[in-house]
């Protein structure tokens, strides 16, 4: 694995590896985390089971699930139609792609020097069984519902190594959501109306996203805690309880 790249063999992966596979011809990547013996858990969207963003990204963010048409994987079956956490084999997580391994502990210098957000964080990882453990946990109990802003696979892959969730709900772990945010808060800034020239609009349009990336990075927020895998459930659990209460009678 180079400074540029992640990419590692397949026979160099090891469980509790946080691993993805770049989509769509390099648009996005799809993250999960390898469990052993040749299996990956990761959080999907099941064709017409997201909720979308209701912008353009739901025609270029298409279902991760593993699909192959005519010919069901022998290992993994049909699951073209699943959606929340699922396990799959290898092959059908990377759907003809190359792997990649997502890197923990960088420095900020490092994090800085690799432009595209989604494949490496300052923050730390807890050890490999702990994050198989989280995985295994949650493709039983579920992850609660997908969205490509605050609940992704990258975030799914971010809690099973780190334990970490973050309490601004606004945007999520994931540091390709935190890309597409800082990017978009660039373009639409309207102090870079009054640099001078456009070399110094690029320079200062790249060093306010760099800065809005770090400070969105998992291992810089503030608004962040270690929450058990058996609390997050029970949350999630007690929230949907909530929602699916029908209101008391109202009586005159």
């Amino acid at each position: 694995m180079g400074f540029l790249s992640h990419k590692i063999s397949v026979d160099d992966v090891k469980p509790g590896d946080h691993i993805y596979s770049w989509r769509q011809a390099y648009v996005y990547a799809h993250h999960g985390i390898y469990v052993g013996d040749g299996q990956v858990n990761h959080f999907t969207r099941g064709d017409g089971q997201e909720t979308g963003t209701g912008t353009f990204l739901d025609k270029i963010i298409v279902s991760s699930t593993p699909s192959h048409g005519d010919s069901p994987c022998p290992n993994c079956g049909d699951r073209s139609k699943l959606g929340g956490v699922i396990s799959s084999c290898l092959d059908c997580f990377l759907a003809g792609g190359d792997l990649y391994v997502f890197e923990y502990s960088v420095s900020p210098a490092i994090f800085l020097a690799k432009p595209r957000g989604g494949i490496c964080t300052i923050a730390s990882s807890d050890p490999p069984e702990e994050v198989v453990y989280r995985a295994n946990f949650l493709l039983r109990n579920g992850f609660g519902v997908y969205n490509v802003f605050k609940n992704n696979c990258e975030d799914f892959a971010i809690y099973c190594k780190t334990g970490l969730l973050v309490a601004n709900t606004e945007v999520g772990r994931s540091g390709q959501a935190a890309s597409m945010v800082a990017a978009a808060s660039v373009v639409l800034s309207s102090p870079l109306r009054f640099v001078a020239g456009f070399g110094g609009l690029a320079v200062a349009g790249y060093g306010m996203y760099c800065v809005s990336r770090l400070a969105s990075d998992i291992g810089m927020r503030w608004d962040v805690s270690k929450v058990p895998v058996e609390r997050l459930v029970a949350d999630m659990d007690d929230m949907v309880g909530m929602e699916s209460k029908p209101e008391d009678n109202k009586t005159s």
